[in-house]
Protein backbone atom coordinates (compact mmCIF):
# COMPACT_ATOMS: atom_id res chain seq x y z
CA UNK A 1 0.00 0.00 0.00
CA UNK A 2 0.93 3.61 -0.42
CA UNK A 3 -0.13 6.83 1.43
CA UNK A 4 0.19 10.51 -0.08
CA UNK A 5 -0.21 12.56 2.78
CA UNK A 6 1.65 15.66 1.18
CA UNK A 7 -1.92 17.53 -0.92
CA UNK A 8 -0.40 20.76 0.37
CA UNK A 9 2.04 20.68 -2.52
CA UNK A 10 -0.08 19.14 -5.04
CA UNK A 11 -3.38 17.58 -4.99
CA UNK A 12 -3.93 14.82 -7.56
CA UNK A 13 -5.91 16.22 -10.55
CA UNK A 14 -9.56 14.53 -11.07
CA UNK A 15 -10.79 12.14 -13.31
CA UNK A 16 -13.52 15.13 -14.57
CA UNK A 17 -10.56 17.58 -14.72
CA UNK A 18 -8.51 15.35 -16.74
CA UNK A 19 -11.42 14.51 -19.18
CA UNK A 20 -12.11 18.28 -19.66
CA UNK A 21 -8.73 19.31 -20.59
CA UNK A 22 -8.39 16.62 -22.94
CA UNK A 23 -11.69 17.55 -24.81
CA UNK A 24 -10.67 21.05 -24.44
CA UNK A 25 -6.97 19.95 -26.24
CA UNK A 26 -9.02 17.78 -29.04
CA UNK A 27 -11.57 20.60 -29.64
CA UNK A 28 -10.82 24.16 -28.36
CA UNK A 29 -7.19 24.57 -29.07
CA UNK A 30 -7.43 27.27 -30.98
CA UNK A 31 -5.73 30.97 -29.80
CA UNK A 32 -9.02 32.77 -27.81
CA UNK A 33 -7.89 35.97 -29.00
CA UNK A 34 -8.83 35.27 -32.72
CA UNK A 35 -11.83 36.60 -33.84
CA UNK A 36 -12.76 33.28 -36.06
CA UNK A 37 -15.12 30.95 -35.13
CA UNK A 38 -12.34 28.40 -33.48
CA UNK A 39 -11.14 30.98 -31.96
CA UNK A 40 -14.49 32.37 -30.35
CA UNK A 41 -15.27 28.73 -29.18
CA UNK A 42 -12.18 28.83 -27.24
CA UNK A 43 -12.57 31.94 -25.89
CA UNK A 44 -16.36 30.59 -24.62
CA UNK A 45 -14.49 28.25 -22.67
CA UNK A 46 -12.35 30.39 -20.98
CA UNK A 47 -15.47 32.42 -20.24
CA UNK A 48 -17.18 29.18 -18.99
CA UNK A 49 -14.56 28.93 -16.83
CA UNK A 50 -13.83 32.04 -15.49
CA UNK A 51 -18.07 31.82 -13.77
CA UNK A 52 -17.26 28.64 -12.07
CA UNK A 53 -13.95 29.95 -10.80
CA UNK A 54 -16.00 32.99 -10.04
CA UNK A 55 -18.96 31.00 -8.41
CA UNK A 56 -16.51 29.25 -6.03
CA UNK A 57 -15.23 32.35 -4.68
CA UNK A 58 -18.65 34.41 -4.83
CA UNK A 59 -17.08 37.07 -6.84
CA UNK A 60 -18.02 38.52 -10.28
CA UNK A 61 -16.07 36.67 -12.75
CA UNK A 62 -14.73 39.97 -13.98
CA UNK A 63 -12.84 40.27 -11.21
CA UNK A 64 -10.48 37.93 -11.94
CA UNK A 65 -7.11 37.21 -14.05
CA UNK A 66 -6.13 34.07 -14.65
CA UNK A 67 -2.33 33.45 -14.05
CA UNK A 68 0.34 30.60 -13.89
CA UNK A 69 -0.62 29.75 -10.81
CA UNK A 70 -0.58 31.39 -7.29
CA UNK A 71 3.39 32.52 -7.50
CA UNK A 72 2.58 34.70 -9.91
CA UNK A 73 -0.69 35.86 -8.52
CA UNK A 74 0.90 36.71 -5.25
CA UNK A 75 3.63 38.82 -7.19
CA UNK A 76 1.38 40.61 -9.26
CA UNK A 77 -0.69 41.76 -6.70
CA UNK A 78 2.35 42.84 -4.50
CA UNK A 79 4.59 44.35 -7.70
CA UNK A 80 1.26 45.40 -9.53
CA UNK A 81 0.39 47.45 -6.22
CA UNK A 82 3.26 49.38 -5.85
CA UNK A 83 3.48 50.30 -9.71
CA UNK A 84 0.39 51.31 -9.55
CA UNK A 85 0.56 53.19 -6.06
CA UNK A 86 4.54 54.74 -6.91
CA UNK A 87 3.87 57.52 -3.85
CA UNK A 88 3.34 53.90 -1.20
CA UNK A 89 6.61 52.51 -0.21
CA UNK A 90 5.42 50.66 2.93
CA UNK A 91 4.27 47.06 2.70
CA UNK A 92 2.57 45.08 5.48
CA UNK A 93 2.61 41.44 6.16
CA UNK A 94 4.13 38.71 8.56
CA UNK A 95 7.40 36.40 8.36
CA UNK A 96 4.79 33.44 8.32
CA UNK A 97 3.86 34.18 4.93
CA UNK A 98 4.68 31.68 1.89
CA UNK A 99 8.16 32.62 0.30
CA UNK A 100 6.45 33.57 -2.78
CA UNK A 101 4.87 36.83 -0.37
CA UNK A 102 7.89 37.09 2.14
CA UNK A 103 10.79 36.88 -0.61
CA UNK A 104 9.12 38.75 -3.11
CA UNK A 105 8.58 41.69 -0.25
CA UNK A 106 12.06 41.12 0.69
CA UNK A 107 13.34 41.39 -2.69
CA UNK A 108 11.31 44.58 -2.95
CA UNK A 109 13.43 45.77 0.17
CA UNK A 110 16.51 44.91 -1.20
CA UNK A 111 16.48 46.73 -4.38
CA UNK A 112 14.97 50.22 -2.67
CA UNK A 113 10.98 49.81 -3.64
CA UNK A 114 9.60 48.47 -0.66
CA UNK A 115 9.80 49.10 3.00
CA UNK A 116 8.47 45.97 4.66
CA UNK A 117 6.60 46.11 8.19
CA UNK A 118 6.48 42.87 9.71
CA UNK A 119 3.21 42.12 11.95
CA UNK A 120 3.92 39.78 15.11
CA UNK A 121 1.89 37.11 16.13
CA UNK A 122 1.38 34.81 19.09
CA UNK A 123 3.35 31.49 19.34
CA UNK A 124 0.24 30.16 18.39
CA UNK A 125 0.69 31.32 14.82
CA UNK A 126 -2.09 33.89 15.48
CA UNK A 127 -1.72 37.24 14.33
CA UNK A 128 -1.56 40.28 16.05
CA UNK A 129 -4.43 42.07 14.95
CA UNK A 130 -3.57 44.91 17.41
CA UNK A 131 -0.70 45.44 16.19
CA UNK A 132 -1.68 45.22 12.78
CA UNK A 133 -3.79 48.69 13.66
CA UNK A 134 -1.11 50.22 15.42
CA UNK A 135 0.78 49.55 12.21
CA UNK A 136 -1.41 51.14 9.75
CA UNK A 137 -1.92 54.17 12.63
CA UNK A 138 1.49 54.38 12.30
CA UNK A 139 2.54 54.32 8.14
CA UNK A 140 -1.03 56.03 7.21
CA UNK A 141 -0.76 56.74 3.70
CA UNK A 142 2.51 55.59 3.36
CA UNK A 143 1.18 52.01 2.87
CA UNK A 144 0.70 50.79 -0.30
CA UNK A 145 -0.65 46.87 0.70
CA UNK A 146 -1.02 44.78 3.10
CA UNK A 147 -0.56 40.93 2.54
CA UNK A 148 -1.45 37.93 4.44
CA UNK A 149 -2.37 34.32 4.29
CA UNK A 150 -5.66 33.30 5.08
CA UNK A 151 -4.80 29.44 5.74
CA UNK A 152 -0.79 29.10 6.45
CA UNK A 153 0.74 26.40 3.90
CA UNK A 154 3.32 24.51 6.79
CA UNK A 155 0.79 24.65 9.86
CA UNK A 156 -2.97 25.10 8.86
CA UNK A 157 -3.24 28.25 11.32
CA UNK A 158 -6.20 30.48 10.03
CA UNK A 159 -6.02 34.17 9.79
CA UNK A 160 -9.54 36.22 10.35
CA UNK A 161 -8.90 37.99 6.94
CA UNK A 162 -12.56 39.57 7.26
CA UNK A 163 -11.21 41.35 10.56
CA UNK A 164 -8.02 41.86 8.65
CA UNK A 165 -10.02 43.54 6.25
CA UNK A 166 -12.04 45.64 8.73
CA UNK A 167 -8.71 47.05 10.27
CA UNK A 168 -7.23 48.02 6.89
CA UNK A 169 -10.33 50.02 5.79
CA UNK A 170 -10.78 51.53 9.19
CA UNK A 171 -13.78 50.03 9.83
CA UNK A 172 -12.69 47.99 13.41
CA UNK A 173 -12.65 49.66 16.72
CA UNK A 174 -8.81 48.34 17.08
CA UNK A 175 -8.19 51.07 14.55
CA UNK A 176 -9.79 53.24 16.40
CA UNK A 177 -7.74 52.31 19.43
CA UNK A 178 -4.81 52.73 18.43
CA UNK A 179 -5.01 56.45 17.30
CA UNK A 180 -5.82 55.74 13.67
CA UNK A 181 -9.02 56.75 11.37
CA UNK A 182 -8.48 54.38 8.89
CA UNK A 183 -6.23 54.95 5.68
CA UNK A 184 -7.88 52.86 2.94
CA UNK A 185 -5.17 50.30 2.62
CA UNK A 186 -5.54 47.64 0.22
CA UNK A 187 -5.23 43.81 1.65
CA UNK A 188 -4.02 41.11 -0.52
CA UNK A 189 -4.52 37.67 0.83
CA UNK A 190 -3.01 34.43 -0.24
CA UNK A 191 -5.96 31.52 -0.63
CA UNK A 192 -4.00 28.60 -2.41
CA UNK A 193 -4.39 26.68 0.85
CA UNK A 194 -8.19 28.21 1.32
CA UNK A 195 -9.65 28.06 -1.74
CA UNK A 196 -12.25 24.91 -2.47
CA UNK A 197 -11.03 23.52 1.23
CA UNK A 198 -13.07 25.86 3.26
CA UNK A 199 -16.21 27.14 2.42
CA UNK A 200 -15.62 31.06 2.02
CA UNK A 201 -17.38 33.99 0.47
CA UNK A 202 -14.18 36.29 -1.05
CA UNK A 203 -16.18 38.96 -1.90
CA UNK A 204 -17.72 39.74 1.60
CA UNK A 205 -14.10 38.92 3.31
CA UNK A 206 -13.43 42.81 2.56
CA UNK A 207 -10.15 41.37 0.61
CA UNK A 208 -9.42 43.77 -2.42
CA UNK A 209 -6.65 41.27 -3.57
CA UNK A 210 -6.58 37.47 -3.39
CA UNK A 211 -4.45 34.61 -4.99
CA UNK A 212 -5.24 30.98 -5.49
CA UNK A 213 -4.11 28.16 -8.06
CA UNK A 214 -6.07 25.32 -9.35
CA UNK A 215 -3.47 22.43 -8.57
CA UNK A 216 -4.17 22.86 -4.70
CA UNK A 217 -7.89 22.01 -5.60
CA UNK A 218 -7.83 19.15 -7.81
CA UNK A 219 -7.03 20.80 -10.36
CA UNK A 220 -3.77 21.38 -12.94
CA UNK A 221 -0.44 22.66 -12.42
CA UNK A 222 0.10 26.37 -14.58
CA UNK A 223 -2.91 28.04 -13.31
CA UNK A 224 -4.48 30.33 -10.98
CA UNK A 225 -5.82 33.25 -10.38
CA UNK A 226 -5.79 37.25 -8.99
CA UNK A 227 -8.79 38.85 -7.49
CA UNK A 228 -8.55 42.04 -8.06
CA UNK A 229 -11.83 43.91 -6.43
CA UNK A 230 -13.80 46.53 -8.62
CA UNK A 231 -11.87 49.62 -7.46
CA UNK A 232 -8.55 48.51 -6.82
CA UNK A 233 -5.62 49.01 -9.21
CA UNK A 234 -3.16 47.03 -10.14
CA UNK A 235 -0.34 47.76 -13.34
CA UNK A 236 0.25 44.90 -15.32
CA UNK A 237 4.30 42.91 -14.68
CA UNK A 238 3.79 40.93 -17.97
CA UNK A 239 3.71 43.20 -21.09
CA UNK A 240 3.33 42.21 -24.57
CA UNK A 241 -0.49 41.33 -25.38
CA UNK A 242 -3.81 43.07 -24.16
CA UNK A 243 -4.91 39.36 -22.80
CA UNK A 244 -6.58 39.19 -19.43
CA UNK A 245 -8.35 42.60 -19.53
CA UNK A 246 -4.56 44.12 -20.15
CA UNK A 247 -3.31 42.91 -17.04
CA UNK A 248 -2.18 39.57 -18.03
CA UNK A 249 -0.27 39.55 -21.21
CA UNK A 250 0.25 36.42 -23.19
CA UNK A 251 -1.95 33.59 -24.88
CA UNK A 252 -4.48 32.32 -22.60
CA UNK A 253 -3.96 28.31 -21.73
CA UNK A 254 -7.08 27.33 -22.48
CA UNK A 255 -7.21 23.95 -21.85
CA UNK A 256 -5.74 24.33 -18.09
CA UNK A 257 -7.99 27.03 -17.41
CA UNK A 258 -11.04 24.71 -18.13
CA UNK A 259 -9.35 22.38 -16.02
CA UNK A 260 -9.43 24.70 -13.21
CA UNK A 261 -13.03 25.69 -14.00
CA UNK A 262 -13.86 22.14 -13.48
CA UNK A 263 -12.02 21.60 -10.15
CA UNK A 264 -14.30 24.88 -8.91
CA UNK A 265 -17.02 23.31 -10.20
CA UNK A 266 -16.36 19.91 -8.26
CA UNK A 267 -14.99 21.69 -5.00
CA UNK A 268 -18.02 23.76 -4.99
CA UNK A 269 -20.16 20.96 -4.79
CA UNK A 270 -17.98 19.11 -2.44
CA UNK A 271 -17.83 21.98 0.14
CA UNK A 272 -21.47 21.80 1.77
CA UNK A 273 -21.18 18.14 1.09
CA UNK A 274 -21.24 15.01 3.59
CA UNK A 275 -17.95 14.08 2.17
CA UNK A 276 -16.41 17.62 3.81
CA UNK A 277 -17.63 16.49 7.08
CA UNK A 278 -15.92 13.41 6.98
CA UNK A 279 -12.68 14.59 5.79
CA UNK A 280 -12.52 16.81 8.83
CA UNK A 281 -13.23 14.14 11.48
CA UNK A 282 -10.15 12.11 9.67
CA UNK A 283 -7.93 15.13 10.64
CA UNK A 284 -9.12 14.95 13.76
CA UNK A 285 -8.66 11.33 13.85
CA UNK A 286 -4.93 11.76 12.37
CA UNK A 287 -3.89 14.09 15.05
CA UNK A 288 -5.46 12.10 18.01
CA UNK A 289 -3.76 8.14 16.48
CA UNK A 290 -0.41 10.53 16.30
CA UNK A 291 -0.82 11.97 20.13
CA UNK A 292 -1.39 8.66 21.02
CA UNK A 293 0.98 6.28 19.28
CA UNK A 294 4.34 8.32 19.47
CA UNK A 295 5.26 10.18 22.35
CA UNK A 296 6.73 13.36 23.01
CA UNK A 297 4.99 14.62 19.40
CA UNK A 298 3.94 18.14 19.39
CA UNK A 299 1.59 19.49 16.98
CA UNK A 300 2.43 23.37 15.59
CA UNK A 301 0.09 25.68 16.48
CA UNK A 302 -2.61 23.20 18.24
CA UNK A 303 -3.98 26.01 20.10
CA UNK A 304 -5.00 28.16 17.20
CA UNK A 305 -7.88 27.47 14.23
CA UNK A 306 -6.82 25.39 11.96
CA UNK A 307 -7.99 23.80 8.72
CA UNK A 308 -8.59 20.46 8.16
CA UNK A 309 -6.13 20.02 5.59
CA UNK A 310 -2.52 20.41 7.57
CA UNK A 311 -0.74 18.77 10.47
CA UNK A 312 2.75 20.26 11.11
CA UNK A 313 4.13 17.58 13.92
CA UNK A 314 7.55 17.80 15.71
CA UNK A 315 9.50 15.15 17.51
CA UNK A 316 12.53 16.89 19.40
CA UNK A 317 16.12 16.29 18.54
CA UNK A 318 15.21 14.02 15.22
CA UNK A 319 15.82 15.48 11.15
CA UNK A 320 12.98 16.21 9.73
CA UNK A 321 14.58 14.93 6.49
CA UNK A 322 15.31 11.69 7.59
CA UNK A 323 11.96 10.99 8.33
CA UNK A 324 10.68 12.45 5.36
CA UNK A 325 12.75 9.75 3.36
CA UNK A 326 12.46 6.62 5.41
CA UNK A 327 8.32 7.42 5.52
CA UNK A 328 9.33 6.91 1.46
CA UNK A 329 11.06 4.48 1.43
CA UNK A 330 7.47 2.62 2.71
CA UNK A 331 5.27 3.91 0.77
CA UNK A 332 4.35 7.55 2.66
CA UNK A 333 4.89 10.68 1.19
CA UNK A 334 5.02 13.44 3.26
CA UNK A 335 7.08 16.35 3.57
CA UNK A 336 9.17 18.62 5.65
CA UNK A 337 7.21 22.27 5.64
CA UNK A 338 6.82 24.11 2.59
CA UNK A 339 7.80 21.51 -0.58
CA UNK A 340 9.28 24.82 -2.43
CA UNK A 341 11.93 25.07 0.57
CA UNK A 342 11.96 21.46 1.45
CA UNK A 343 15.67 20.74 -0.08
CA UNK A 344 16.96 22.98 2.72
CA UNK A 345 18.70 22.00 5.87
CA UNK A 346 17.65 24.63 7.59
CA UNK A 347 14.61 24.56 9.91
CA UNK A 348 11.22 26.09 8.68
CA UNK A 349 11.63 30.24 9.11
CA UNK A 350 8.08 29.61 9.86
CA UNK A 351 8.03 27.48 12.27
CA UNK A 352 11.47 29.40 13.77
CA UNK A 353 9.03 32.83 13.89
CA UNK A 354 6.36 30.79 15.36
CA UNK A 355 9.02 30.50 17.96
CA UNK A 356 8.87 26.74 18.01
CA UNK A 357 12.36 25.78 19.40
CA UNK A 358 15.13 25.18 17.16
CA UNK A 359 15.13 21.16 18.19
CA UNK A 360 11.31 20.69 17.44
CA UNK A 361 11.41 22.96 14.29
CA UNK A 362 14.07 20.81 12.84
CA UNK A 363 12.35 17.68 13.27
CA UNK A 364 9.20 19.05 12.38
CA UNK A 365 6.93 17.11 9.04
CA UNK A 366 3.86 18.35 7.49
CA UNK A 367 1.00 15.84 7.00
CA UNK A 368 -1.56 17.07 4.54
CA UNK A 369 -4.71 15.58 3.41
CA UNK A 370 -7.31 16.21 0.68
CA UNK A 371 -10.94 15.38 0.07
CA UNK A 372 -9.77 11.79 -1.96
CA UNK A 373 -7.22 10.70 1.45
CA UNK A 374 -8.65 7.81 2.34
CA UNK A 375 -8.56 6.44 6.62
CA UNK A 376 -6.68 3.26 5.11
CA UNK A 377 -3.77 5.90 3.81
CA UNK A 378 -4.16 7.69 7.52
CA UNK A 379 -3.55 4.31 9.33
CA UNK A 380 -1.11 3.53 7.07
CA UNK A 381 0.56 6.27 7.42
CA UNK A 382 0.61 6.45 11.41
CA UNK A 383 1.82 2.79 11.51
CA UNK A 384 4.91 3.83 9.13
CA UNK A 385 5.81 7.00 10.76
CA UNK A 386 5.33 5.56 14.67
CA UNK A 387 8.01 2.66 13.12
CA UNK A 388 10.32 5.53 11.44
CA UNK A 389 9.86 7.83 14.90
CA UNK A 390 11.19 4.44 17.11
CA UNK A 391 13.82 3.77 15.20
CA UNK A 392 15.49 7.22 14.47
CA UNK A 393 15.46 7.65 18.34
CA UNK A 394 16.93 4.43 19.17
CA UNK A 395 19.51 5.15 16.52
CA UNK A 396 20.58 8.85 17.96
CA UNK A 397 20.85 7.20 21.70
CA UNK A 398 22.81 4.05 20.28
CA UNK A 399 26.48 4.95 21.44
CA UNK A 400 29.35 5.71 18.95
CA UNK A 401 32.31 2.94 19.27
CA UNK A 402 35.20 4.67 19.68
CA UNK A 403 37.83 5.69 17.19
Amino acid sequence: MRAYLDCNATTSPSAEVIAAMTACMESNWANPSSIHRAGSAARAAIDSAREQVAELLRVHPRELVFVSGGTESANLAIRGTLAARPNRRVIISSRLEHPAVRETIETLEESGLAEPVWIPHANSGELDYHALAQAIAEHGERIALASFMWVNNETGVVTDIARCARICHGQNAEQAGAGGAGNGVLLHTDATQTVGKLAIDLGASGADLASCSAHKLHGPRGVGALFVRRGASVARQMSGGPQERDRRAGTENTAAIVGFGQAAREALSWLPSAAHREAEALHHHLESALLQSIEGAVINGAEAERCWTTTSVGFESLAAEAIVVALSERGVSVSAGAACSSGSLEPSPVLLAMGVPEAFAHGSIRLSISRTTSSAEVDFALEALAAVVAKLRASSQRPRAAR
